[in-house]
């Protein structure tokens, strides 16, 4: 196959690298489509990242096999193979790959600095296990990279990391997104999304996950920014997410796409830590001191591993989790899963995992389990309590799942209760 990766095209303003994977599918319809599309996350502390640190890979060849739909662009449907015929690459096709680059980039951002790759093979997984957890510097990335193929960059060329990282992505886990795109007289304009059409939909497609946020009553699978895309649907089962989509009531649909992702994996978690600036990690401890509510409503939580003291911040935009960490009492045994920031030196929360809880003379509002925050609140990468399959928590999360009052009902208490299993 030859392997077509690209990063950092979009901006804070608008565009979208997913939305240009839409225009080289379109460009290379001599081609044939080798997999699904693939979107993958990389490390979600990166500073200078845009939005969702995305990534792209496609995957090109002589199809073999029975093709299935993975998207429809101007009317026409996309199909795929599993399997394909090997293609030679030559400098005509990275002409065109630069043609479509540069009428899609959002040059003009001075944050923006694209790259891609168009490989006869792909780079070490370790690269991909780098890029979801640390810093990765060009020069890194292009060393595993090299004898791959061929690499291009404008600007300062940061993409190129992304996308060699895209391309060496291999999966222990994944997850699928349909992600439809608007026509570009609406871009930058307020979407239309039926509030009504997506409660129906999250009811009726239960493998799906981050539609909508019931405890906050909002719509979570259309984005705010004013990118290209109108709304995404993530899930287990990729064959449901084409009837899901169209289970909503919406604008007009421009085209969608239907990709492979690394998202709600927690790929991006090491779970034996160091307390390293821009990572992400799994740290356990025992509560030492009441939790302290900071200015902007913001809770600290103070956990002892060791002898080292951790300061973990639950931040406001977490809603209810903040109740959590606010009922925690000193002696609570805890695991904290989130990133580490460099100053002040604090592990910013995603998800909080209560291991044993401290005698206390009154009833404890708490339960053993898993708590995590609002889904408006969630990143990409984090696994959602929902999920099945794959846990890297097997012993709380995969067990207690079925016994959890889960998302699904718009009635349902505004704290996600604890999940419980052992510990």
């Amino acid at each position: 196959m030859v392997h077509l990766g690209f990063d950092d095209t979009d901006s804070r303003e608008g565009l979208c690298t997913t939305w240009l994977a839409t225009e080289f599918v379109r460009e290379f319809g001599d081609w044939d489509l080798i997999g699904y599309p693939r979107l993958v996350r990389l490390n979600p502390s990166v500073p200078w990242k845009t939005r969702g640190n995305g990534a792209l890979c496609l995957r090109f060849g002589r199809g073999l096999g029975t093709p299935f739909t993975v998207g429809e662009i101007a009317g026409r449907s996309i199909r795929a193979f599993n399997r394909g015929r090997p293609a030679a690459v030559d400098d005509a096709f990275e002409a065109r790959v630069r043609s479509v680059l540069e009428r899609g980039c959002a040059f003009e951002d001075p944050m923006t600095h694209p790259g891609y790759a168009v490989l006869h093979r792909r780079p070490k997984a370790s690269l991909y296990w780098a890029a979801v957890r640390r810093i990765v510097s060009v020069e890194e990335a292009l060393d595993a990279g090299s004898g791959c193929g061929r690499t291009g960059g404008y600007k300062e060329g940061r993409g190129r990391i992304g996308a060699l990282a895209a391309i060496s992505w291999r999966p222990r886990d994944r997850t699928y997104e349909v992600l439809a795109y608007r026509h570009p007289s609406r871009w930058g304009t307020l979407r239309d999304v039926d509030e009504g059409s997506v409660i129906e939909m999250d009811r009726r497609f239960p493998s799906t996950f981050h539609n909508y946020d019931y405890a906050n009553r909002t719509v979570v699978l259309a984005p705010r920014s004013p990118c290209p895309v109108l709304c995404g649907i993530r899930g287990e089962d990729p064959s449901v997410l084409p009837d899901a989509l169209r289970a909503l009531r919406t604008e007009p649909v421009d085209r969608w796409l239907l990709f492979e992702t690394n998202q709600g994996t927690d790929d991006h978690i090491v779970a034996k830590p160091a307390m390293v600036p821009l990572t992400s990690l799994a740290v356990g401890g025992v509560v030492v001191s009441p939790p302290k509510t900071l200015p902007g409503g913001h809770v600290v939580v103070t956990i002892a591993r060791g002898r080292s003291r951790i300061d973990c911040t639950v931040y406001e935009p977490s809603k209810e989790l903040r109740r959590v960490a606010r009922s925690l009492l000193p002696g609570d045994r805890v695991r904290a899963v989130g990133s580490v920031r460099d100053s002040p030196r604090t592990i910013n929360v995603e998800k909080i995992e209560i291991i044993a809880l401290a005698a206390a003379e009154k009833t404890r509002a708490l339960a053993v389990g898993w708590y995590e925050p609002a889904v408006s609140a969630r990143r990409h990468l984090s696994k959602p309590l929902s999920r099945v399959g794959g846990s890297r928590w097997p012993q709380t999360m995969a067990q207690g799942r079925s016994g959890s009052p889960g998302p699904r009902s718009p009635h349902s208490s505004r704290l996600h209760q604890g999940i419980r299993g052992s510990a």
